[in-house]
């Protein structure tokens, strides 16, 4: 482990394609070590050279020890990480982990309805694992553009009519409606795919009890139109054990301001999607713009992802 950056090696084992455009890689420790504990829902960041720091949903069983799985489709409109996956990673190349992360936490619950899209099957597949070990209710309700674009779908008809796959060139789309427009009792809503599936489920589950709906961008949200540069002010930071004050400009997040005080903080994808730079409040108001703490947590003010929240108060106090 190197205890700098948070991160250990891996070796790519074995790679295969699970469906057009997705692929699977599986990671191992180089000496054959068990690798460190997840839980359904978590995901690694992978670092694959110059610079290049992805996030994936760790996609196999918890229970194996020994091997992490992912699953990575190429996107065309890649940044470096999926064409370096596909075209450049192979068996045998080591690689650098972080640790497991999980902001898409499983929950207990009675009845789960899963919903998934494309690529966002994957933290799915230890979850409907997970919620079948466990006794409860659930219901797989998978959807894409083709079934040949459509990974893991042979894992999947194991479950047989607990899992519904839905592509959009035989079934159609997801009825949504059917699904979610009346509440369920004792039920958690778990969703991971696309923007449009995400802000569809968001917009039926505005009847469901608070925080029933539970969901894993991939991608940020677009912003608001009021959260455009230039709608922003000015405010201080003081970080509480380094004894460190800085003034964060209106359009300079508060960890690009830190690390120019040479405060170091972990991070990754600086976009508030993976929650490594999760930080305490010691005092002030966040003005929360991540994608990774629920309402509650947004309510309560006790922490921030400092790569895009800002603040409502004039200072804020971190435990840095």
């Amino acid at each position: 482990m190197n205890l700098d950056t948070g991160t250990f090696d891996v070796v790519v084992r074995a790679m295969a394609w699970e469906a057009d455009g997705v692929m699977s890689v599986r990671l191992e420790d180089p000496a054959g070590a068990s690798l460190p504990e997840w839980s359904p829902g978590s995901h690694i960041d992978i670092h694959l050279g110059k610079g290049i720091v992805r996030q994936y949903s760790l996609c196999g069983d918890p229970a194996d020890k020994t091997t992490y799985r992912i699953g990575v489709l190429r996107d065309p409109a890649t940044r470096g990480g999926s064409s370096y996956v596909h075209d450049s990673l192979r068996p045998g190349h080591v690689v650098s982990v972080s640790l497991p992360r999980n902001n898409f936490e499983l929950l207990g619950a009675s009845n789960y309805v899963f919903v998934a899209g494309g690529i966002g099957i994957t933290p799915m597949l230890p979850m409907i694992a997970e919620a079948d070990r466990s006794g409860a209710d659930w219901e797989l309700h998978y959807g894409g553009r083709s079934r040949e674009s459509m990974a893991f779908v042979d894992e999947l008809h194991a479950y047989g009519d607990r899992v519904r796959i839905v592509s959009e060139d035989r079934e159609g789309v997801l009825d949504l409606d059917a699904l979610l427009g009346t509440p369920r009792a004792d039920t958690l809503v778990y969703t991971c795919g696309p923007e449009g599936l995400l802000a569809a489920v968001e917009q039926r589950g505005t009847a469901w009890a608070d925080e029933t709906i539970r969901l894993e961008r991939f991608k940020p949200k677009a912003r608001a139109e009021d959260d455009e540069p230039g709608a922003d002010s000015s405010f201080t930071v003081r970080c509480d054990a380094s004894d460190v004050t800085v003034e964060v400009g209106a359009e300079v997040p508060i960890l690009d301001a830190l690390e120019a005080a040479g405060v170091d903080v972990p991070n990754s994808c600086r976009e508030g999607m993976c929650g490594s730079c999760e930080t305490r409040v010691l005092a002030g108001t966040p003005d929360h713009r991540d994608f990774v703490l629920s309402s509650s947590e947004q309510e309560s003010g006790k922490t921030m992802m400092i790569c895009v929240s800002r603040a409502q108060s004039e200072e804020l106090v971190l435990d840095l």
